[in-house]
């Protein structure tokens, strides 16, 4: 038999006394309270009734568990049905839990109908089976919102661009296949002509500006198409639309930073703020903020955009998750192993959080073109992995700088340089090494110190 291990376990908490739970839905929600019973010390009592999803009968449900004095309320994450629970019940001074429903309906055979999920729910709560998951305050939601707000719109004018590309393709106008940015100075100054009516390629090609005239050939043969009224009107329709996508998306970036640098300083163990160099003080929120933005936004990969988008979704007050390693978990960027008897092998890591997937993956891609530590070890990992896999854990490697960033007020990111490994080899093992294979390939090597 092999030696029995200790090892560390969280362990459970005790039993919740006084437990509800809510099985949630559109309209109306299942709760279900369990609580001592009065005379009976083993014994429980279990109360099952539906509510309206309505502020005024959420209210009163509210007023109705704090009269019971119910220690904890669970919620099921479905869709985005279960906000007006939660606002409601947390306004009324109760301690709410959102819960993610896969922790709750993993059991095969059990029957299934609203009330017994609610009376699961409860027993599972009140045995503290559950984990509650990241809700940030209600000024961090208005800039998440916000943040998530100009993503879709970034992502609506990128499609609208792309519907201009396919114009152009079935116009025979082949531009795109020239210039970088179809929509750059260049490109939409040629776009603007073909719709009032210019169909020269020469003059088309004129146009151009910058390194785009280095090109005039090619652009001037590109330009040669059937560049009908048709097409003219519909890219004139796509272009306004293009540009009031872009008018509203610096509306949204401007309430966006306005949102930021609202926010009031976050209080925890681990308390973001910065540090002024000059004196040394905690500087107030909205610098301290502002400078978290910057700090971030020195990452390689990383810009203004991005690091907004990354304090939309995971705040600033890193005393949430407490360690890097959470986060990481949280976000869905650390690798899983499953494994079963012998067999051992890699999961999928999970799909988490879209938004904050996305800006870790802008910045990631953009991060492994640098002559940088991190391009440097992106580079390393294709060579034994798929480039997804490898840029997977790129997104990770950020995610775990952005938490040290926001945790520490006076960290600011230092790039460990491309030639980190380099420096970390054993030369002379490295040396022994390539010895031996060369011998064994049958050569005789001797070794001459280099001047």
């Amino acid at each position: 038999m092999d030696r029995p291990q200790e090892i560390e376990v969280a362990e459970e908490h005790e039993i919740v006394e006084r437990v509800a739970a809510i099985d949630v839905a559109k309209a109306t929600g299942m709760v279900c309270t369990r609580l001592p019973h009065a005379s009976v010390r083993s014994r429980r009592v279990t109360k099952v009734w539906e509510v309206r999803a309505t502020t005024r009968a959420l209210t009163e449900l509210a007023d109705h568990l704090v009269a019971e004095r119910v220690e904890r309320v669970v919620l099921e994450s479905t869709s985005d049905y279960w906000r007006p629970f939660l606002y409601v019940l947390e306004g009324a001074g109760l301690v709410v839990w959102l819960v993610n429903a896969k922790q709750v309906k993993n059991v095969p055979g059990r029957p299934k109908t609203d009330k017994l999920d609610s009376v699961w729910l409860a027993k599972l709560a009140e045995r503290s089976m559950l984990n509650p998951s990241f809700v940030p305050e209600e000024q961090m939601r208005h800039v998440r919102d916000l943040a998530r707000a100009r993503f879709d719109l970034v992502g609506d004018r990128s499609r609208v661009k792309q519907r201009v590309e396919k114009l152009l393709e079935d116009a025979l106008v082949k531009i795109s296949s020239v210039l970088t940015d179809l929509h750059g100075v260049s490109g939409r100054a040629m776009l603007e002509a073909l719709i009032r009516g210019e169909r020269d390629p020469m003059v088309l090609a004129e146009l151009a500006k910058g390194r785009a005239r280095a090109r005039l050939g090619l652009l001037a043969e590109a330009c040669d198409g059937r560049f009908t009224e048709h097409h003219a009107r519909l890219c004139r329709m796509l272009l306004d639309q293009a540009d009031d996508l872009t008018r509203r998306i610096e509306s949204v970036t401007a309430l966006l930073d306005e949102a930021i640098s609202a926010l009031e300083a976050p209080s925890g163990e681990v308390m973001t703020a910065a540090l002024d160099h000059e004196t040394g003080e905690l500087l107030p929120a909205p610098a301290a903020y502002a400078s978290a933005m910057e700090r971030i936004s020195a990452i390689p990969g990383g810009g203004p955009e991005t690091a907004r988008a990354v304090i939309g979704e995971i705040g600033l007050d890193m005393a949430v998750f407490g360690a890097a390693q959470r986060l990481c978990s949280w976000a869905k960027t650390s690798p899983r192993t499953v494994q079963s008897g012998r067999k051992t092998k890699g999961a999928p890591i999970g799909k988490g959080n879209p938004y904050l997937k996305a800006a870790l993956g802008q910045m990631a891609t953009g991060a492994a073109k640098t002559d940088t530590f991190l391009g440097e070890r992106y580079r390393r990992l294709i060579k034994r992995m798929p480039k997804q896999k490898a840029l997977a854990a790129i997104e990770r490697s950020i995610l775990v700088i952005i938490f040290h960033l926001l945790s520490d007020p006076s960290a600011t990111f230092t790039d460990l340089g491309s030639d980190f490994y380099a420096k970390r080899i054993d030369k002379r093992r490295r040396t022994d090494h390539l010895v031996h294979q060369l011998e064994a390939l049958g050569h005789r090597v001797t070794l001459t110190p280099a001047a």
